[in-house]
């Protein structure tokens, strides 16, 4: 490649990028919509495979997967907001007993209550402010509907986004073999073994996460939901979704979701009678996940430390907001197969075996 190609290669690159930063306020849906057709791809392929048409398939997975979605939408959001009304109705209560109970045991222990009533807080501030928001809080999907209905240009955009996403994602799903192709056929002939083999290498690697993490994440906010549910915590389906969501990053999920479960539990019965029940929970769930999970859906193919996600996600929120959000992590994926190639090539170079002879005659 000669000094005007490398140049022009890079312009592109930053054009490329300058774009898509001006036009991510109206990207999201495209995403989405990306997000269902690769995720849907595979599944169409191998319908295909038992001699259906492409577009029969993906009619099919359009459908399981809307299927899914509206059972999904309907069992869990009137369930949410039921949990999250009781959890808000406890908080009074919950106060109460750390005041009377929690804060006086904590004052003696660390001996700060023989300094005078300087250390003292006034918990009734929190009670009325609960008090007098509780209500209005209740009707979560009221709330929304009627904050949305006051914005004529939210209305407009979030009908948009509804019937956009499903009509893009059908037609990604139904060309995707044919985007491919074509974008394939796009690449300079001396750099597409290269470039196909990477490609390869960033599917596999997107293709263990993006599918199999979010199996992974589902199956574990079963398991902790039900499980915690059969140990006696109300608030069992909400934290078991906090912890099946939060649990993209290894170990995130299962301490996020014991210290929400413990919370809950005292919040419940003030005191700690569930926290066997709630550690043979998250212990199962744990020993599930990296026996039988995480082997079976996600495999070893990833490479993305846990440090890493967090910052990708905060990186990815902070430069482009929820768009960024949506595709740090695969954007960062498809990175690290990149980085593994250039410490490859550079460990494989005539440059680093000089140095190391060098290091070694010394």
């Amino acid at each position: 490649m000669t000094e005007s190609q490398k140049w022009m290669l890079l312009s592109i690159v930053l054009l490329i990028g300058w774009l898509f930063y001006l036009l991510s306020p109206i990207l999201m849906p495209f995403l989405v919509a990306a997000f269902l057709g690769y995720l849907g791809d595979p599944l169409v392929d191998r319908l295909e495979t038992h001699k259906l048409s492409r577009s029969l398939s993906v009619t099919i997975v359009f459908i399981a997967f809307t299927f899914l979605l509206l059972i999904t939408i309907l069992l869990l959001v009137p369930l949410l907001e039921n949990q999250i009304v009781a959890l808000l109705s406890k908080l009074p209560a919950f106060i109460d007993y750390v005041q009377t109970s929690v804060f006086p045991k904590v004052l003696s222990f660390t001996g700060l209550n023989k300094s005078g009533s300087g250390h003292e807080l006034d918990f009734s501030v929190f009670k009325k402010a609960i008090g007098e928001n509780l209500k209005s809080i209740g009707g979560i999907a009221g709330y929304l509907v009627n904050s949305i209905s006051k914005s004529g240009i939210l209305i407009i955009a979030w009908i948009s986004n509804l019937v956009l996403i499903p009509v893009i994602a059908f037609y990604f799903m139904r060309d995707w073999d044919l985007l491919v192709a074509k974008i394939s056929h796009l690449i300079p002939r001396h750099f597409e073994p290269l470039v196909t083999r990477l490609a390869k290498e960033s599917d596999d690697v997107l293709a263990a996460f993006m599918r199999g993490q979010l199996l992974v994440m589902a199956c574990l906010a079963g398991i902790y939901s039900t499980g915690l549910w059969l140990a006696g915590l109300e608030l069992a389906l909400l934290v078991g979704l906090l912890a099946g969501m939060v649990s993209f990053v290894p170990y995130l999920g299962f301490i996020v979701g014991i210290l929400a479960a413990i919370i809950a539990s005292l919040m419940q019965l003030h005191d700690l009678s569930l926290l066997i029940g709630i550690s043979i929970v998250f212990g199962v769930g744990q020993l599930v996940e990296s026996l039988l999970l995480t082997p079976l859906l996600v495999g070893d193919r990833i490479g993305l430390h846990p440090v890493a996600v967090i910052f990708a996600i905060m990186v990815g929120g902070q430069l482009f907001g929820f768009v960024g959000i949506l595709i740090a992590l695969p954007v960062s994926a498809v990175v690290m197969v990149l980085l593994r190639y250039v410490y490859q090539t550079y460990v494989s170079s005539a440059l680093y075996e000089n140095q190391d002879k060098s290091k070694s005659e010394a």
